[in-house]
């Protein structure tokens, strides 16, 4: 099996193509029929569907992972774990099943770069969907204990009312760029001329 690819993905920080990189080795591999299954690196592969916020991909890998190897990795059991969280919904869940294992030198760059990405996309998801929250559900969503979860959201602009212990979220401006076609300026200065004259 050559992983060069792979290796290039995690190198380059590339962590949404890893599943893809695995898929296409994974076939390669089996079209030339070499059978894999304790080698396979199923738990990098389950995170890389999870980095890339493929629950349908990560579910199916699952359920074709031998017994065997579910029983005999317990890495490749708390990779899935996390994608069960996120199945789920379970946002504290997601936090603990990251926190919840001692990870593989290799698996702990995925599920770290994951976390990052994670807390960055549940942080979006509280700007839209709140214009105050308390503390202890933002460190909830988060992941974080309330102090790290309010300094978190006060460097990122929001502001916290210490006495109602709330945070009030500073809603990111949309800036629309507008194009302007010269031809509908053109339409519009000949007809203000056309009034004033």
């Amino acid at each position: 099996m050559d992983f060069h690819d792979y290796n290039v993905a995690m190198a380059t920080k590339s962590y949404d193509k890893v599943a893809d990189v695995l898929d296409e080795i994974m076939l390669q591999t089996a079209a030339e029929g070499v059978v894999f299954q304790d080698e396979w690196p199923y738990e990098l592969h389950l995170l890389g569907y999870i980095y890339a916020n493929d629950l349908n991909s990560a579910r199916f890998l699952w359920k074709s992972i031998p017994s065997s190897i579910k029983e005999t990795k317990p890495e490749v059991v708390a990779a899935w774990k996390i994608g069960q969280q996120l199945w789920m919904r379970n946002y504290a869940g997601v936090h603990e099943a990251i926190r919840g294992f001692q990870w593989s030198q290799e698996a702990q760059v995925l599920v770290t770069a994951f976390s990052e990405l994670y807390t960055k996309r549940m942080f979006e998801l509280l700007m839209s969907a709140y214009s105050t929250i308390s503390i202890g559900d933002t460190a909830l969503f988060l992941g974080m204990s309330e102090e790290d979860a309010t300094n978190y959201a006060l460097q990122r602009g929001w502001t916290v009312d210490s006495v109602s212990g709330m945070l009030t979220v500073k809603k990111q401006s949309i800036v629309t760029e507008q194009k302007l076609d010269p031809s509908k300026l053109q339409s519009l200065t000949e007809y203000v001329f056309h009034l004033e004259h």
